[in-house]
């Protein structure tokens, strides 16, 4: 069965197309065949694996560029797909309920309260209860020793 190799996703053509290979590239050259015999040399060898070690090198390094590259925005696009589907689906969160929402905005203070209270504990010998009431805010008690 014939396909068009600019749709399957695993071709070459496919990756070229959308933009996920290197097309422009003088290392690509290199991978080329060429079909001109040549008589074995051995100087000539060892200098053609050096050589194809370089371009290996360099092509990997030209690789891990052009990925950064085509990566560099993905955070702010995840970001941004993110807060998007927030936004869109908000009616499913959990409401807060009123109570949670009094305990939330009172805690910062109490903690403010409670380190004066432990300093005037000290002072005036006297013990301070703390009740939090769910309609309203904060009462106190006091009890007498």
């Amino acid at each position: 069965m014939k396909r068009n190799p600019r749709k399957l996703k695993w071709t070459k053509a496919f990756r070229k197309s959308v933009g996920k290979e290197m097309t422009v590239d003088s290392t690509l050259t290199f991978a080329a065949r060429r079909n001109i015999p040549v008589r074995y040399n051995r100087d000539l060898v060892s200098t053609t694996l050096k050589a194809m070690q370089r371009v290996s090198e360099i092509k990997a390094k030209r690789e891990r560029v052009f990925y950064k590259n085509r990566m560099a925005g993905n955070k702010e696009r995840e970001k941004a797909a993110n807060k998007r589907l927030v936004a869109d689906n908000e009616h499913l969160l959990p409401r807060i309920r009123g109570s949670e929402k009094l305990v939330a905005g009172v805690e910062e203070p109490l903690e403010l309260e409670a380190m004066e209270m432990l300093a005037q504990k000290d002072k005036s010998k006297k013990r301070v209860k703390q009740r939090m009431v769910v309609g309203g805010g904060v009462q106190d008690e006091m009890d007498v020793d």
